[in-house]
């Protein structure tokens, strides 16, 4: 059981940061190719470099607030079960809040708190692997609907904590910081996708809301037909990140288009074209590749 703002309010922060994570990457990438690094934050060029941190830091700490103050409310000033579940989410948040404060506190204190960004990247995996843990035991207690919604949400962040990861071991990979930034933006929209369907206006036909607020299917058909559904909007909110990842690359090579990336693309297409000439076998010896 949850909530349309409980779902929406995580989605917001998610989202807004996912996307400016990738249209960063994709404009450094843009502008200078050969000297790409991975960022576990990206700074703005106008206006207050670190924004960012800000959101991560100050939204976490919003919503962690809410969550302890509405567990609160919900034991009547004790811890019990009906409370256990917004303290769940709090003591999750409160490791994103940790991950904003110590990049701030590298930024702001670097003499003595200089953190890399290798090492921003892990304290980051650490996060969101405190969010995969929680979701996948979380999950256990929500059934049919509501536990299909958040096992695809699970499995958009264990593939965001392998890119977060991967962002430390491979910091001048383009594709992993690039991965990372659209895995952030999935799990965003995957809330927002959530709050609309199990709290909203887009409930399946054959399902319904109980008074507790828990949504149930009335037969196995519908609740078949109901994942069958969400497996489509999974499917949607990838194709609408792929959009945007094309349009951030468009827009960032004709502003920030450096030589090099030029260079390489006319690398790359005169060796398919010399592949399709010579043939597989003798490719390395005509095309010199």
């Amino acid at each position: 059981m949850g909530s349309f703002n409980g779902h929406v309010l995580p989605g917001t922060l998610f989202l807004a940061v996912g996307l400016w994570r990738v249209w960063s990457a994709v404009a450094r990438f843009a502008a200078d190719p050969p000297a790409f690094r991975v960022r576990a934050w990206s700074p703005l060029s106008k206006g207050p470099p670190l924004l960012e941190l800000y959101v991560v830091a100050g939204g976490a700490f919003l919503d962690m607030s809410l969550e302890v103050a509405f567990g609160m409310f919900a034991g009547g000033g004790r811890v019990d079960q009906a409370s256990l579940i917004y303290l769940e989410h709090g003591g999750m948040l409160l490791m994103f809040f940790l991950f904003g404060a110590l990049a701030l506190l590298s930024q702001k204190t670097s003499r003595y708190l200089p953190l890399t960004d290798g090492e921003l990247c892990l304290v980051a995996a650490t996060a969101l692997t405190s969010e995969f843990v929680l979701f996948s035991y979380h999950s256990a207690t929500h059934t049919g609907l509501e536990g299909y919604y958040h096992h695809l949400l699970v499995i958009l962040i264990g593939l965001c904590i392998l890119a977060t990861v991967l962002g430390a071991l491979l910091p001048a990979s383009f594709p992993v910081d690039l991965a990372a930034g659209v895995l952030i933006a999935l799990q965003g929209l995957w809330f927002y996708q959530t709050a609309l369907t199990l709290y909203g206006p887009m409930l399946p036909d054959g399902c319904g809301r109980d008074a507790d607020g828990t949504v149930d299917c009335h037969s196995r058909a519908a609740e078949e037909r109901a994942e069958q559904l969400a497996n489509l909007q999974l499917f949607g909110v990838v194709f609408v990140a792929f959009v945007y990842v094309l349009g951030c690359y468009a827009v960032a090579a004709a502003r920030y288009g450096h030589p090099d990336l030029v260079a390489m693309h006319d690398e790359h297409v005169a060796a398919l074209e010399c592949r399709g000439a010579v043939g597989a076998r003798s490719v390395a010896e005509e095309c010199e590749i």
